[in-house]
């Protein structure tokens, strides 16, 4: 078959892009279809329904904590060897930090993919037409190649749809039309072992809709492009035992920040709940994730407590990002009001009591190092430790996030993308 790549966009948040993806990526797959899905921005949670629908990992593409440069290689890297690439957007359609920065628009064009927008018309027929005119030659360069109705269950009302689409220039691919029974698990409390078969049921349901009401090969022939060329393997830089936390607690991981960390050796998975003992590392990293729903287990694990606080004072490198930090903390205390006694290496308390989110992109420099990331988490520190360094918003404004330090241990509440420069930096700071 031709290669096809495209993104699936809409005006705002909440149009369906999620479940379009999911289905669209499900519906491939049963055809045994090569697809590799992408999430534009930070996101963690899209991505992981992504893998759920596809059985492929989901890659993220963001254009505030990386280059063009950069993100053009992570998406060739990975649609060199697909048949299809399918991005998700994010929020509407032209929505960045900074005007359309960031935007799925800029991502669109920066990798010069088709555009297939989600509508859901609610309460709105023909005025329908203005709205995808105005997309349309809003930004000229942007390829839309056609439209997907979310929630049209009327055919008059489709048929208002289809005189709108004519009349605007834009292909009608297809609708879809309401199912109450499609409804995503909670994205806070992200994806639970127990919620593996509800999201297997929600890929399925997905499908079904996009099979029974959408042609597939019409999308893809209006979404052909050549694939991509694969670029240069990574250079490997040296020879470290890395240790990476990864289990039901610590979840949030880019796959592209792995490819980082392979340069610099070889990497081990250790889980935090069930593992005695850290294994023999010159570099360890807690990524975030939800350590508050299991807080039971991580801090019953006494010996892995230990083991962390005894490689930390040894004075070698350690990073700790979101939960990560939660977890090098003196403990945890839960929505119920239960206190869970952690590792202790950090001075400083967390509770999910009267919970706030806290998000947005954040930079700052280390010496020379310019390093970026997303903030995005509910708890709370009490009594903080001092930062050692002032993190900035996307608009370089000043907010309170901390990056802290003890020994050769750094952790904060932002989420970095790394870079050989960053790693480098934390293994010889």
């Amino acid at each position: 078959m031709r290669h096809s790549s495209f993104m699936i966009a809409a005006p705002t948040s909440e149009s369906g892009k999620s479940t379009m993806t999911i289905g669209i990526l499900r519906a491939l797959h049963k055809r045994s279809i090569q697809v590799q899905p992408y999430k534009c921005g930070p996101d963690y949670i899209d991505p992981k329904l992504h893998e759920v629908a596809s059985q492929q990992t989901s890659i993220n593409l963001d254009l505030f904590m990386n280059s063009e440069e950069v993100v053009k290689e992570s998406f060739a890297r990975y649609d060199a060897p697909a048949q299809v690439s399918v991005v998700e957007g994010v929020m509407g359609l032209f929505d960045g930090y900074n005007r359309d920065n960031g935007s799925s628009a800029h991502l669109a064009r920066t990798l010069g993919l088709p555009i297939v927008l989600v509508v859901t018309p609610k309460s709105m027929a023909y005025s329908v037409a203005p709205l995808l005119y105005g997309i349309k030659h809003f930004q000229p360069e942007l390829n839309i190649v056609g439209v997907l109705f979310n929630k049209v269950n009327s055919e008059t009302h489709f048929k208002y749809l289809l005189q709108a689409c004519e009349d605007a220039g834009v292909q009608c691919i297809g609708r879809i039309p309401t199912d109450k029974q499609l409804e995503l698990p909670s994205r806070y409390l992200g994806l639970e072992t127990e919620d593996a078969s509800k999201l297997e049921r929600y890929a399925e349901q997905a499908a079904r809709l996009i099979e029974e009401n959408i042609s597939l090969d019409t999308l893809l022939s209006l979404t052909e492009k050549e694939p991509s060329v694969a670029p240069e393997p990574m250079p490997k830089l040296s020879a470290l035992n890395i240790a990476v936390a990864k289990d039901e607690a610590f979840t949030f991981i880019y796959p592209e920040n792995i490819k980082i960390l392979e340069q610099f050796g070889t990497i081990t998975y250790f889980s935090p709940m069930r593992d005695s003992h850290l294994p023999e590392s010159d570099f360890v990293y807690f990524p975030g994730g939800y350590p508050e729903l299991y807080l039971r287990e991580l801090s019953a694990n006494s010996s892995m407590l230990k083991s962390v606080q005894s490689y930390a004072e040894s004075g070698k490198p350690m990073l700790a990002e979101g939960g990560g930090m939660l977890y090098l903390g003196r403990g945890l205390t839960d929505s119920s009001n239960n206190r869970y006694p952690l590792v202790g290496l950090l001075a400083q308390e967390a509770t999910m009591q009267s919970p706030k989110l806290s998000l947005g992109y954040r930079q700052f420099t280390l010496d020379d190092v310019q390093v970026k990331g997303h903030e995005f988490h509910y708890s709370r520190l009490e009594h903080p430790i001092p930062s050692i360094v002032q993190q900035h918003s996307a608009h370089n404004v000043e907010v309170p996030t901390s990056l802290v330090r003890y020994n050769n241990c750094f952790a904060t509440y932002t989420h970095l993308r790394f870079t050989n420069a960053l790693i480098g930096w934390l293994l010889n700071a």
